[in-house]
């Protein structure tokens, strides 16, 4: 397969201004998710932005870099707007998305979501975790998959919630927000409409699986930092300061 790695990056976020910029260890935020998914040895990495100053400051460091439209509602269309501005030769099979706020993610994670397509009934891959930590199996902001499991490490996804879910003895699973999509898939996902319970949960992923794509979850055994307030910036400043 030939995959392309893209990484949605805009300057809106409200908790965090300027977050893709923000300074790790010497290099901006967006630079160590590129470097991270380079090392994941997959394929091209690209950075698909909104913003000149983040494009200046990841092809500063010798990463690539694509210039997107600002209006766009998820870091989805985005990728799909970028991969028809990079491959409109449809070279690419595999598009894998890469959320900018992850810059201690390690590139093994990354290249777990390839795996469920080998199977070419799968569309859509994606990772999740076992919840391990009380507090977080009734938090809305942790993301469940109810799935069925295939094997020890891989789960058909059922459905997403912010619920606690499924009910009854028996892990929890973490969704983890990267996807690896097949190319058609991606263009059919992002051709359809909201769906009801994606709007209702404010989970995209949904939308997929209300118009009958199989999205398979490969588990790892940890949850990469997602960098979305200042105190998981000087966390990922700390872990990443040797």
């Amino acid at each position: 397969m030939s995959i392309l790695i893209l990484i949605p990056a805009r300057m809106s976020s409200t908790r965090l201004p300027n977050k893709p910029l923000a300074d790790i260890a010497g290099r901006p935020m967006i630079v160590h998710v590129a470097a991270r998914a380079a090392e994941s040895g997959l394929g091209r990495v690209v950075v698909a932005t909104d913003t000149d100053a983040v494009a200046d400051a990841v092809r500063a460091a010798g990463f690539e870099a694509v210039m997107t439209r600002a209006d766009h509602q998820s870091g989805s269309d985005r990728i799909h707007e970028a991969l028809l501005r990079l491959d409109a030769q449809k070279r690419v099979d595999v598009v894998v998305n890469v959320q900018g706020d992850l810059p201690t993610i390690d590139p093994s994670t990354i290249a777990a979501a390839i795996p469920p397509l080998d199977d070419p009934a799968v569309d859509i891959a994606t990772l999740g975790a076992v919840i391990s930590r009380e507090d977080e199996r009734d938090n809305p902001n942790v993301v469940k998959i109810v799935g069925s499991p295939i094997s020890a490490s891989r789960l058909r996804a059922l459905y997403f919630t912010r619920a606690t879910a499924p009910w009854g003895d028996g892990p929890l699973y973490h969704h983890i927000g990267l996807y690896a999509y097949r190319r058609a898939a991606l263009e059919r996902f992002v051709a359809l409409p909201p769906s009801a319970l994606e709007v209702r949960e404010r989970l995209e992923q949904l939308r997929a699986l209300e118009a009958g794509m199989r999205i398979e979850a490969e588990i790892v055994d940890t949850v990469p930092l997602g960098v979305d307030t200042p105190h998981d910036l000087e966390r990922a400043r700390a872990m990443l300061a040797a």
